[in-house]
Order: C-alpha cells, then structure tokens, then sequence
C-alpha cells in the first residue's frame, strides 16, 4: 500500500475556499482511504501547514491513476492559485519503520 500525504499552507482568508477545492479529491475512485484535514495546530514548533490530504493507495498504479483523472485536474486548478506552499510525501506502508532501529 502507498500512504500519500500532502501538506498545504494557506492565507485565513482563503482556507475554506482550498478545502472546497481539495474535496473534488474524495470523488476519485483509485483511493481506498482519502482525507482532508485542518490541522489543529498543536504543535509548538511549527504551525503554518493548515490543511492536509490523506491518501491510501493499493499500489502505485492506483496513486498514478489517482493523478491522472479529470478530478485531480479540476482540483490543481482551483486550488494552486489559492496556496501558499505544497509539500508531499509518498511512501510504502510495507516499507515503513515501526520498531526502534
């Protein structure tokens, strides 16, 4: 399984608007899990990332696909002139670290 997770800052003022925008995600059927979140901002180091999409993919023939339908593209297209900052990060769930190395 792949875990896509994407981190987005943004002006208050536009916020709700983006998260509309990311919301066209949750149409596309290549995802078994996807998520829009705000972040709570409970971190006391660092507070600027405000929304969140979290993906699970099977495999990334399914990321790919997820990427590559209309929805995805509608979504680029209201949201990137809204952003500030994107950043994202893929990886396989297989693969992960989860013991003390």
């Amino acid at each position: 399984m792949i875990r896509h997770i994407v981190f987005f800052t943004v002006s208050p003022e536009n916020v709700e608007a983006v998260r509309a925008g990311l919301s066209i995600l949750t149409e596309i059927p290549s995802a078994t899990r996807l998520e829009i979140g705000t972040n709570v901002k409970t971190d006391g180091f660092h507070r600027s990332i405000d929304l969140v999409v979290y993906g699970e993919f099977e495999d990334e023939a399914a990321l790919a696909a997820y990427k590559a339908h209309p929805l995805y593209e509608e979504s680029i297209r209201r949201v990137k002139p809204l952003r500030e900052e994107r950043f994202a990060a893929d990886y396989v769930v297989e693969e992960a670290v989860r013991e003390r190395l």
